[in-house]
């Protein structure tokens, strides 16, 4: 629902639920990541989004409202970019916009919003033109696994034809996975998001399939097309009996008969553990859409009343990730594991991960390349503590080919020489016996990357 609205009738369709059942491949992911139809961090915490679209290109100057929404209750962001359509967003800005998310312990949902209506709206880029772009920010986001969502089209396909929205988006996942891509990505429904004539619905398995990583997303817009109760749970229950993933990306408010119950949305939301983002801060051309007035925190307009401080509203249901915390899972959960049978094997031209093997009630350590480029690589290191609990880690390797690390996150690294030390940050130092955490890197490497021997000591 942007600054130019597209008309839908409202139609009420009872939806069939589909007879697809999803099974994600296990895969030792980094940062944010799909598990079943939730959302976990790298922790193995559940993380439910609870937040709020804020309209960044469009009024680059309100940087204090990243502040506002988390004193609002939010949780998460999602930040409007462009990539030419409207002024571009450069590289810079968009670390900016990282930093202010971190800043103020707010998941980042970067989102590409060029895509808007292709097929109907001349204006509007293609997914791949999306990819493009994020492949032109990639030095600002690899490593922020942890706390950036891409979604990378914003509605990315209009009410023309809006069956291209499969193979578009299957290539659109995939060339962002060919480009090293990490991230969770998050995966926005066509019919200017709202989905109306069910391609999202009806082609969900074909598009998660498509994620190497199993790591994706999917994102319905509830507007005039979702007025009732009833089209509301029907659509759920899809994605719900199938075990899909699924947030709502955007939505408004009952401002008038023929639009959203968002009192039943958000209900519903928080009973099935589905996360949503209301549309939006400030700066609508319709501003019934603004949850403040001219973005003044303490000025709430009725719609930002009812998503803040509703029985459903951010306040009430919003928690924060446990990244910015430290707060861990009360005990292991199956993504701390070892991988199950299901999980993809190293591809031929991957080194094979290297385990340490220290005395039993220390810890070991495995570290593998899950990501490699022309001259940079992705790293991860899982730590596993022995048949005793311990409070401290410190893992180290020696690289013989070169190779150096450029950054990391889940741990403090350093080098020396060629040696290289991983200690344990403040949230993932303390392992129950048998149980496990990861950190990852990125690196640079010329010629070979042969993986090295580690070792593992445990405090």
């Amino acid at each position: 629902m942007k600054r130019r609205l597209a008309t839908i009738a409202a139609v009420l369709i009872t939806l069939t639920a589909a007879v697809f059942t999803v099974v994600n491949p296990a895969w030792a992911a980094t940062g944010l990541r799909v598990s079943g139809r939730n959302i976990v961090e790298a922790n193995g915490s559940t993380f439910v989004m609870r937040g709020i679209n804020h309209m960044h290109t469009w009024y680059a100057g309100q940087t204090q409202s990243f502040a506002d929404m988390k004193a609002a209750g939010a949780n998460t962001v999602r930040v409007v970019l462009s990539g030419g359509r409207w002024t571009a967003n450069t590289a810079a800005d968009v670390t900016n916009v990282i930093s202010l998310c971190k800043a103020n312990k707010l998941i980042c949902v970067l989102e590409n919003h060029d895509t808007t209506g292709y097929g109907e709206d001349s204006a509007a880029y293609t997914l791949d033109q999306a990819v493009n772009y994020w492949i032109g920010l990639k030095s600002v986001l690899v490593g922020q696994e942890n706390y950036v969502v891409i979604n990378i089209g914003n509605e990315p396909i209009g009410n023309t034809n809006p069956g291209q929205w499969t193979a578009a988006t299957v290539a659109a996942i995939q060339k962002m996975r060919t480009n090293g891509f990490e991230h969770l990505l998050m995966i926005d429904a066509p019919n200017w998001g709202q989905d109306w004539q069910y391609t999202m619905r009806d082609n969900a398995q074909t598009v998660l399939n498509a994620d190497t990583r199993a790591n994706t997303v999917l994102s319905i817009h509830m507007y005039a097309v979702f007025n009732t109760a009833a089209s509301i749970r029907n659509y759920l229950d899809v994605f719900q009996n199938n075990n899909w993933p699924l947030v709502i990306g955007e939505f408004g408010w009952q401002f008038a008969s023929g639009e959203v119950d968002d009192t039943t949305l958000m209900a519903e939301a928080q009973a099935r553990g589905i996360g949503y983002l209301g549309w939006s801060w400030a700066g609508n051309t319709d501003p019934i859409l603004d949850m403040t007035n001219n973005f003044d925190a303490t000025s709430l307009t009725t719609w930002g009343q009812r998503i803040v401080n509703g029985p459903n509203g951010l306040k009430a249901t919003s928690k924060e990730a446990t990244i910015f915390s430290g707060v861990q899972p009360s005990s292991p959960t199956p993504s701390s594991a070892s991988p199950s049978p299901s999980s993809p094997s190293p591809s031929p031209s991957s080194p094979s991960p290297s385990t340490s093997n220290p005395p039993v009630g220390a810890c070991t350590a495995t570290y593998a390349v899950t990501g490699s480029w022309p001259g940079g690589f992705q790293g991860d290191v899982k730590v596993t503590a022995g048949s005793a609990a311990i409070s401290g880690w410190a893992v180290t390797w020696t690289f013989a080919n070169g190779q150096t690390v450029s950054n990391a996150w889940g741990a403090t690294v350093t080098s020396s020489g060629s040696t290289v030390t991983g200690r344990n940050a403040a949230w993932n130092g303390a392992l129950a016996a048998g149980a496990s955490t990861n950190f990852g890197f990125l690196g640079s490497w010329a010629g070979t990357n042969a993986v090295p021997t580690v070792t593992c000591a445990a405090a």
